[in-house]
């Protein structure tokens, strides 16, 4: 069976005994075309999670049915497109599994958050000079300068920026043409502080923790987090322009 055939599976079979099995190695060479950021640790943590079963040989090597590359491939695009937590994409897998719609199946209504979402897949291997920052964003070099000076934007080594400054500039350049002055922008700053600290305390027992397996379960709630503070964070700001705005 050629690759193409794995979309024919069902996700919400349970993993299927096909003849052809692959090794975690040959599943991670699969779904990286797609999902570029898939790592070994990765598909680990989702198996420990329950959402894929691979077989087992008698030496305890993994061993994945087309089946479990469907499921696998359901879970990713879940996460990516829809910022689904593992607990939601779970309950969607047991819904096919019997012979449910998932859709709409505690799902819950998520805010698009536009080209930011393509911004933040390469955030920590983007690379740009401070001249291309300021080409690409339009920013006057002095309010960088105020910005980098309130801590708002960092490069980092020093003279490059990686790809969440983009996103930072990007966003100051629209709130100031709107009227904002740096003066306003510290409040994020301080928002931001905060919520990293409640975060950190929640990551802090999973990160000091040398286990493979935990330093994924690390990265995939530091990333539901940010999901659930971003939605969060939007919701609240609606509400309120709603009544700013007589609605």
């Amino acid at each position: 069976m050629n690759p193409a055939g794995a979309a024919a599976h069902d996700p919400g079979a349970r993993p299927g005994r096909d003849v052809a099995l692959m090794s975690i190695g040959e599943v991670l060479a699969q779904l990286r075309t797609e999902f570029p950021d898939t790592t070994i640790s990765k598909l680990r943590f989702l198996e420990a999670e329950g959402l894929v079963d691979p077989q087992r040989t008698a030496s305890g090597y993994r061993k994945y049915s087309w089946n479990d590359v469907a499921r696998l491939r359901f879970v990713l695009t879940a996460q990516r497109d829809q910022y689904l937590p593992l607990r939601v994409i779970r309950e969607q897998l047991e819904a096919l599994e019997r012979g449910e719609d998932p859709i709409g199946h505690q799902r819950p209504s998520l805010v698009a958050v536009g080209s930011e979402t393509e911004v933040a897949a390469d955030t920590a291997d983007t690379r740009v000079s401070r001249a291309d920052l300021v080409e690409r964003t339009g920013i006057a070099e002095q309010l960088l300068t105020e910005l980098e000076q309130i801590g708002l934007v960092s490069s980092r080594p020093p003279g490059w920026y990686d790809g969440d400054a983009v996103v930072i500039v990007e966003a100051v350049v629209g709130l100031t043409r709107h009227g904002l002055e740096v003066r306003h922008l510290r409040a994020f700053r301080a928002g931001a502080d905060r919520e990293l600290g409640l975060f950190t305390q929640l990551l802090a027992p999973l990160v000091r923790q040398q286990d493979p397996a935990a330093k994924a379960r690390a990265a995939e709630t530091a990333r539901e987090l940010q999901a659930l503070s971003q939605r969060l964070h939007a919701a609240l700001v609606r509400a309120g322009l709603r009544d700013t705005l007589g609605r």
